[in-house]
């Protein structure tokens, strides 16, 4: 059914490039951050300047992983260690939640400005899991999953959220653990047998293996179905509107 296994009744999807174009405005407001960071770091300790790549860096890195994680595994990759700070840091503090928060403010301005866009093969693939009588939920390391599914319009298509606010509140490791989906499916009342795990992410794939889930589809977005592959994507496609097809 809809390109599942038999013994799968539930999705679990991932926001930013499965569901929502948001990729690209996460992409572009990491890479004016960590641009601005590195300039002013690179003058400081009198180091040529490496801008952030918005591909290979923001894939590898940052793409699936909660905010402080991106920005910690980011700067590792440089040599560079920050303070951790606190999530209620501002955004001109030197610390990962700082940076974060920084990149956060960025992101906020571009759904106001109406920015979030959603794929249309997504929304058909929702609509038709929802006939089917599929579970559905959303499992994103976004904090601003709840206004990204509002300005999408596709909020009432989903009956469950775990997102950056959830894991924090619960203290829930980001992907590549595989903690999110698995609260996912609880809320759903189901095994991680029974739920397919859609991602477009490096990490979010390693999440949906690591948890032991009934399939993980990988959606490739930007060319990188054989690293998808090589973390854990059982199958991989370029748009869910394909997996209507099977």
């Amino acid at each position: 059914m809809l390109g599942l296994p038999s013994q799968v009744t539930a999705c679990l999807f991932d926001l930013d490039g499965v569901l929502t174009q948001t990729a690209l405005v996460h992409s572009a407001a990491w890479k004016q951050t960590f641009d601005e960071f590195l300039q002013t770091w690179s003058e400081h300790h009198d180091q040529p300047f490496m801008p952030f790549d918005s591909g290979a860096d923001y894939h590898k890195y940052v793409d699936g992983r909660q905010r402080a994680d991106g920005v910690r595994t980011f700067l590792t990759s440089r040599g560079i260690t920050l303070p951790e700070g606190t999530p209620d840091d501002g955004p001109d503090q030197e610390t990962v939640n700082g940076v974060g928060n920084r990149k956060n403010i960025l992101v906020l301005q571009k759904i106001k400005e109406g920015a979030v866009q959603v794929y249309p093969g997504s929304v058909e693939y929702l609509k038709a899991a929802k006939e089917a009588g599929l579970r559905r939920a959303v499992v994103s390391a976004s904090a601003n999953c709840k206004d990204v599914l509002e300005a999408a319009g596709i909020a009432d298509l989903l009956e469950a959220r775990v997102d950056g606010v959830v894991a924090r509140e619960l203290g829930l490791p980001g992907k590549p653990a595989p903690d999110t989906f698995l609260r996912g499916a609880e809320l759903l009342g189901l095994p991680p047998e029974s739920c397919a795990v859609f991602e477009d992410a490096q990490a979010g794939v390693a999440a949906g293996r690591a948890g032991g889930f009934g399939i993980v589809i990988g959606v490739d977005r930007v060319g990188q179905a054989e690293e998808l592959r090589a973390h854990g994507a059982d199958v991989v496609v370029t748009d869910l509107a394909e997996l209507l097809e099977h």
